[in-house]
């Protein structure tokens, strides 16, 4: 059905459990996966003790991103094991959903899979589901893994 998945990951718990599921599927359909990691362009502001904070260059923020995508991806890639092929895309963006609809773009792929965290009510209202937002403004078909 589908021969290249998309899947973001963001290293949680959900995220994981749901990778396993998407081996699944990828086998039943003999489907290649890309996985996503997207990053924040802007550098955060850290702040001490003081009211002075200290801020990270664009590149030392470049570097720490890369690295934890770059963690993030082996251990998605030991999960996965070797039974399909699967290629890694760390993209910036600052959002999220913005950020895997452009990756599924550049990858070329025909379907994108996500976990969804499940919120509702207050916490859904004040953290928003990126999930919910893809599904809105992709013209691929996103499959929601709970």
């Amino acid at each position: 059905m589908f021969k290249h998945l998309l899947v973001p990951i963001d290293g949680s718990d959900v995220t994981k459990k749901a990778l396993k599921k998407v081996l699944d599927l990828a086998k039943k359909d003999k489907a290649s996966i890309t996985l996503v990691y997207v990053s924040d362009p802007m550098p955060p502001m850290v702040y001490s003790d003081s009211s002075l904070g200290y801020g990270f260059s664009q590149q030392d923020h470049k570097k720490a991103c890369d690295a934890f995508a770059k963690n993030l991806f082996k251990s998605a890639l030991a999960v996965l094991g070797t039974g399909v092929a699967v290629r890694t895309l760390h993209t910036f963006s600052p959002s999220l959903a913005g950020g895997v609809l452009a990756a599924a773009k550049k990858a070329k792929a025909d379907a994108i899979v996500m976990a969804s965290h499940k919120r509702s009510g207050i916490k859904g209202i004040l953290l928003g589901s990126q999930t919910n937002e893809v599904i809105v403004h992709s013209s691929l078909p996103v499959i929601v893994l709970g």
